[in-house]
């Protein structure tokens, strides 16, 4: 490995999916862990084995399926844990554990109940016995930013004598400042002896929104491997995001003289997919992958870009994969030019997928007479997302009048079966929910329910989001239909059919 290449190691799947409501299907982790693996990710953190029988099949699948990555299971510091990891990603080509124990003071009374002796003796036990069982081990200190820098070391020094290869000193609670970042990892660099036999990680939340700058200074301060998501999700506040580190050395390679293999240019489809099968959708002003990334309204700034692009942008946009809405499709489109269009905006779709999303387009088609890539992203994003769902909306039929009154007449297929109701409501999407909730017999709480138009136009899709709460478990669900209250009902079962996996789920402690 080059002293300037940068391992990213994508979280995506186990930390992203901590975010409350961003709970994911098996489709849907491995669709992303495809997607990660093409766009050239080194590490890719498949889940939390131990953590259900329905995570243990994720990580196991994923091993299965990831090819060149390295596929990596949390473990916390104790044998049953451990095994569990190596049980599901032993039948990778590029298996890992990671390992991890607290090891600031607060967190080891309040959390460990252990005093630093004993911590010292977990880490190596349980690195020693990973080590036995994988060859790639990476050992974490839980809370490192907080932990005495002495004491720090000295647990370094013990994880690497036991058999760690990769050292992560992450930024648990989002602490941490840039100076103070690079200081501890140079200070226990240098100060560690057998520092040389590992490559130290970066693992930075963003509670106090300097997880990418501080990532940036843990790099300067001798860090070979970032520890990030797609699109920033994560706990509390979300974590570094890996489109904004990439760019960031991409970009300014004059003062950080590094690089990573990520195709950047798969960016903003990665960012897509993971809006999509979350349902957390994108800020308009985000960094890199935002709508209005790329976006200039100021007279200024558009005289500027009108002259030379470079007054304005620091970054094309085609690098990171956007590109320019085209209207070359349209109802009298056939298949070949239906497969070249997904071919071009990077989707190879099995035959049954395909087939799906040629006959929405269709649909669509005779209802919308333009049709934009970005509807197309839309109608696959949500046919792929949906497909393996239990629950799916068979048919709506939705009947208001101007007093304020909607009838919802709705087919839901459970379980293969159909069953029909007629519902009514203080308006159309009020209707179509209060159907759904009848027809599966639950009454979630909803938190969030949010509209956005795909494309321009009144005859443009709709991307609905919503946000479900029962027992606190909270879940999002997506949808998209060219008509409002159909997008609606779709990103209501979608959240629906994540809230009954959830139900599934055991609960652990957060991890980092």
């Amino acid at each position: 490995m080059s002293t300037s290449q940068i391992r990213i190691f994508d979280t995506t799947l186990r930390d992203g999916e901590q975010s409350p409501g961003a709970s994911m299907t098996l489709a849907e982790k491995l669709r992303i862990a495809e997607t990660l693996e093409q766009m050239g990710v080194d590490v890719i953190e498949a889940g939390f084995a131990i953590a259900s029988n329905g995570d243990f099949d994720c990580v196991h699948k994923i091993a299965l399926q990831v090819k060149n990555s390295i596929v990596a299971s949390l473990a916390r510091a104790s044998l049953g844990d451990i095994n569990r990891a190596a049980e599901a990603v032993k039948v990778a080509a590029r298996p890992r554990i990671h390992t991890f124990i607290a090891t600031s003071d607060l967190h080891m009374k309040w959390k460990l109940n252990m005093d630093r002796d004993a911590v010292i003796a977990a880490i190596d036990k349980s690195v020693s016995h990973a080590r036995n069982l994988i060859d790639d081990i990476e050992w974490s200190a839980e809370d490192a930013t907080r932990t005495d820098l002495d004491f720090l070391c000295r647990t370094v020094e013990t994880a690497i004598n036991a058999g760690a290869t990769t050292i992560n000193l992450p930024d648990t609670v989002g602490y941490t400042t840039p100076a103070e970042y690079g200081h501890m990892f140079r200070t226990v660099i240098e100060r560690v002896p057998n520092s040389d036999k590992a490559i130290f990680s970066t693992h930075c939340h963003n509670d106090l929104g300097l997880a990418v700058a501080n990532s940036l200074a843990g790099i300067e301060g001798g860090a070979r491997q970032v520890e990030c998501t797609i699109n920033g999700i994560g706990e509390r506040a979300g974590n570094c995001a890996m489109e904004e580190i990439v760019m960031a050395l991409r970009t300014r390679g004059d003062v950080l003289p590094y690089h990573t293999n990520i195709v950047n240019e798969d960016i903003m489809r990665a960012s897509k997919l993971v809006s999509t099968v979350t349902g957390f959708s994108v800020q308009n002003n985000k960094a890199i992958v935002g709508a209005n990334a790329f976006a200039h309204e100021s007279g200024i700034h558009q005289d500027g870009m009108l002259k030379n692009a470079e007054t304005y942008e620091i970054m094309t946009p085609e690098s990171v994969g956007v590109t320019k809405t085209s209207l070359v499709m349209g109802k009298h489109s056939g298949r070949a030019a239906f497969a070249d269009k997904l071919k071009e905006l990077g989707y190879e779709l099995g035959d049954n997928a395909f087939q799906d999303c040629f006959r929405r387009f269709k649909e669509i088609g005779d209802r919308k007479k333009n049709i934009y890539d970005e509807d197309i992203v839309a109608l696959v994003d949500d046919g792929l997302a949906t497909s393996d769902n239990a629950i799916q909306l068979v048919s709506l039929n939705t009947y208001t009048s101007s007093d304020g009154k909607a009838v919802s007449d709705m087919t839901l297929s459970i379980n293969d079966k159909e069953n029909s109701v007629v519902v009514y409501g203080t308006g159309p999407v009020d209707a179509a929910f209060n159907a759904i909730k009848k027809l599966v017999g639950i009454t979630p709480h909803l938190q969030l329910f949010q509209v956005h138009a795909v494309t321009q136009g009144t005859d443009a899709q709709a991307e609905c989001t919503v946000r479900l709460e029962e027992d606190g478990r909270t879940v999002n669900g997506q949808g998209a239909h060219e008509d409002t209250v159909t997008a609606a009902a779709r990103a209501y079962v979608s959240a629906v059919n994540k809230l009954m996996v959830k139900r599934e789920k055991m609960s652990l402690p957060a991890a980092e």
